[in-house]
């Protein structure tokens, strides 16, 4: 970054602090960030302390939208958002982001609490996912200003859709190598995912403009972060619950073989309650896999329908230097 920005001068002035805006941003991000971080402890919208920080959220959000368009001097250049490239870049990245760290935080849970995987093995299933990163990267720095970032972030939303679709085959059977393999390929597309989207929205801008616009993507796409992996972690168990009624609902339709799985557990040595709390544990088990299934395969074809939004964009100029401030930003 040192290298890209040393030989440049932006304007210095000196502007009056937007205090209000300031404190507003503060509050709906705070009140935003707790509801996010309580809201599967006290049951989302069914505690009135949710339902308290989601109305001060909204409406902080929205007399901050409002005076952030209005004020001569934002703390945030809102009207960022008419660039067309700016807008449909930052919508495509933050979502995307979203539900990358959504099913980069679902993944090790689902791994650690229902297959049996310590801290270690399931960081150990994960942590390949920079091998390819790490190979294609300065390609994709060098090539980004030649080839169109747009096809090169399209192809980043299908290898992501790919990945997703490989998980969400995953069965309380899948061993080692079956986890490792889509992770190992989704390196790939995290190569071609940010420095693509991040030259086509800052691109078209002025030298001037990048450090605001770029903190406003970042900003913008971490808060989908923190939103990804509330909403997945939720969904998970809201749909892990319908699973396991419906799993519940079929062993009672086939109480023979339910009577004599019991049995059998109990001729092993256990008593009644362990082999009933046994074969809960194996009900829950699926229930959890086919709800992680579930998010996997709706987070597949959510990437491919962004790819929609990649292509409202225009093609970025060629030119190193938009390429350069891309990566400098990122």
């Amino acid at each position: 970054t040192w290298n890209i920005y040393r030989d440049r001068e932006t304007p210095t002035r000196k502007l009056p602090i937007d205090t209000v805006g300031l404190t507003l941003l503060v509050l709906w991000v705070g009140a935003l960030q707790l509801m996010l971080d309580k809201g599967k402890e006290l049951d989302w919208f069914a505690s009135t302390e949710i339902i308290t920080f989601a109305l001060v959220a909204v409406v902080a959000f929205v007399v901050f939208v409002v005076w952030e368009l209005t004020d001569a001097h934002p703390v945030v250049e809102l009207r960022l958002f008419m660039r067309r490239n700016f807008a449909a870049g930052s919508i495509a990245l933050s979502i995307a982001y979203g539900l990358f760290f959504g099913n980069v935080v679902l993944l090790p849970l689902w791994l650690q609490q229902w297959m049996g995987y310590t801290s270690t093995s399931a960081g150990l299933a994960l942590a390949p996912v920079g091998l390819l990163a790490i190979v294609l990267t300065p390609l994709v720095g060098r090539k980004v200003s030649v080839w169109d970032p747009r096809k090169m972030a399209t192809l980043a939303f299908i290898v992501f859709a790919l990945v997703l679709w490989m998980r969400s085959q995953f069965t309380v059977e899948t061993d080692f190598r079956h986890i490792l393999v889509p992770t190992l390929i989704q390196g790939a597309a995290m190569a071609f995912f940010f420095i693509p989207l991040t030259t086509i929205t800052l691109s078209g801008l002025t030298p001037d403009r990048i450090p605001a616009a770029a903190g406003l993507s970042n900003f913008v796409r971490i808060t989908a972060g923190a939103m990804g992996t509330s909403i997945a972690t939720t969904l998970w168990e809201n749909r892990a619950a319908l699973h396991h009624a419906h799993l519940t609902e079929l062993l009672v339709q086939g109480q023979g073989t339910f009577a004599v799985t019991v049995n059998q557990l109990q001729a092993s040595g256990m008593s009644a309650e362990q082999a009933y709390a046994q074969i809960n544990r194996m009900i829950d088990q699926q229930a959890f896999t086919r709800a992680a299934d579930d998010i996997f395969l709706a987070s597949s074809m959510l990437f491919l329908s962004l790819i929609i939004l990649i292509w409202f964009t225009k093609r970025p100029e060629a030119h190193a230097g938009g390429a350069d401030a891309a990566a400098g930003a990122h």
